[in-house]
Formats: structure tokens, sequence, C-alpha cells
């Protein structure tokens, strides 16, 4: 079941942090920014950070740092409950048009080797593979995938 119509985008507000924080903790592969990293992204000047509300709870979040002509999807995360429903797709539409309206002509990300739906998810939005990072990441140690978005005008 889709619900992309019903799914409300609006800025990441401070009340939204705990939230926010709670789904992060809640999945596997979401990154363990400690609670001042969220806050810093939501008030941050180059950044752009959102929420997706559905029926007034909060699905999911996004957060995009931007440095013309490029941005960085630094994460992305919808709550278990949410998942293959439309959010995470409505999320990424927003940043990527919010990030283009901006003047970025293309958008990064990086994404554990082992995290399959993940890069399932990224494929199928019209993210390509572009390298490797050995070892990036800790927690296990491994490989990430770096991959990019052409945001066409």
């Amino acid at each position: 079941m889709t619900l992309s119509g019903d799914v409300r985008i609006r800025p990441m507000a401070a009340a939204d942090l705990g939230r926010v924080t709670e789904i992060a903790a809640e999945l596997k592969g979401a990154p363990k920014w400690p609670f001042e990293a969220y806050q810093a992204a939501a008030s941050g000047e180059r950044r752009f950070a959102c929420v997706a509300e559905v029926e007034g709870r909060i699905a999911g979040f996004a957060i995009a740092g931007l440095a013309v002509p490029e941005a960085e999807l630094e994460t992305i995360a919808v709550a278990r409950e949410f998942q293959r429903r439309g959010v995470g797709r409505r999320l990424l539409d927003v940043v990527a048009g919010r990030a283009r309206s901006l003047g970025a002509e293309e958008m990064h990300l990086e994404v554990r080797v082992s995290n399959q739906p993940a890069r399932e998810f990224y494929g199928v939005t019209g993210f390509v593979e572009k390298g490797r990072r050995i070892r990036y990441y800790t927690d296990p140690v491994e490989d990430a995938v770096l991959m990019e978005l052409r945001l066409e005008s």
C-alpha cells in the first residue's frame, strides 16, 4: 500500500528531534549521530533538513548539505512501519528538488556496501554508483559505495 499522496514534507524543527533520533536509533543502517548533530542540521545554513508526516506522525526524515553546484544526501530514514509505502521517495524528491532550486546540478551520497535495500532504493530513484571508499565505515568496518544523481533543471 502506497501513501505518497498522504505524506506531508516540511522543514525539520527543534520539536521533531526526539522522534528523529528515535527513528535513527531503531534502524540498523541509519547513522548514529549524536543529538547535537541533528540539532545543527535542523538549524544549519548550508543544509536542508526535513521530516515526513503521515496523519500527524513523523514517519521519516532527510538531511542534505549544499555546496553549489553539488549537494550531498547526508541521511534519509523512514520508520519501519512506513517503509515501502512511498515515504522515502517523497522525502528524496523534495530534498532533490530543493537542492536543484538552489543551484545544485548533482547530488552525492555514500552508503554501506551491505545495505542492499538502500542501494536498491537509490538505484530505482536514479542514483548511479560512481566508486567506493575502502574500509570507510566502522562498527563494523566496511566499504562505502559512492553514488550520484544528476539534478536536471
